[in-house]
């Protein structure tokens, strides 16, 4: 089946190895930047924050959390282009949610006599709050949607990336407590371009399950 969006997603892979002589243009990130924004959340609750390790000092801030484990993902820090840790509110509060209502209010989307109203929404967050006030697995599965998110963009931008769970969370958490303030970083990707000889996995075949092992038509 030829398309163009799955073009994109059989030219992806996961880097192995990147061109340290190559980063990705301004341009560009304002691209990714903007589709991290534009990305669906639950009740449209965007629970999330995106810091980007991009300078010297930042990268050898990140390059120290890799101390103790998942020193396999370490070179990417300086190899690739850029780092971007996904973090999620772990406490999301109606506080939060009352942002979301104000921006709606502000780009038109709710009236503003209709603002107690648009808190609706937010049952769906208590429902998923726990009674110390923990909101952490639904706010995760949130991000992971801006991840997702990101792969498909990197794609059609023709930037190569690395999703990588391994990393040391309570090295991150504490490296870049005051960035994260109070958010939790549970993954990290890694972003730029593949090194042409030295990153095996281009060179394999990619290789998912058949379409029928995993799609049910009723």
């Amino acid at each position: 089946m030829d398309h163009l969006i799955l073009e994109d997603l059989n030219w992806r892979h996961s880097v192995k190895k990147y061109d340290t002589s190559r980063k990705v243009s301004q341009e560009n990130l304002d691209v990714l930047f903007e589709a991290l924004r534009l990305t669906a959340s639950s009740i449209n609750s965007q629970p999330w924050k995106f810091i980007v390790i991009e300078s010297v000092d930042a990268k050898q801030r990140m390059h120290k959390t890799f101390a103790h484990k998942f020193q396999f993902n370490q070179p990417h820090v300086f190899d690739s282009s850029h780092i971007i840790l996904f973090a999620h509110n772990p406490h999301y509060t109606r506080d939060n949610y009352a942002e979301i209502v104000e921006d709606g209010i502000k780009d038109k989307r709710t009236k503003p006599e209709d603002r107690e109203s648009a808190f609706g929404g937010f049952v769906f967050a208590e429902l998923n709050t726990d009674e110390q006030g923990y909101t952490g697995h639904w706010t995760k599965s949130q991000t992971y949607i801006a991840l997702g998110n990101a792969l498909h963009t990197l794609a059609r931008l023709r930037i190569d990336s690395t999703p990588m769970e391994g990393i040391d969370l309570d090295l991150v958490s504490e490296e870049f407590k005051k960035e994260l303030d109070g958010y939790q970083c549970d993954v990290a990707l890694a972003i730029g371009y593949r090194h042409p000889q030295d990153d095996y996995n281009a060179k394999l075949p990619k290789s998912r399950r058949p379409l029928d092992n995993i799609l049910i038509r009723l």
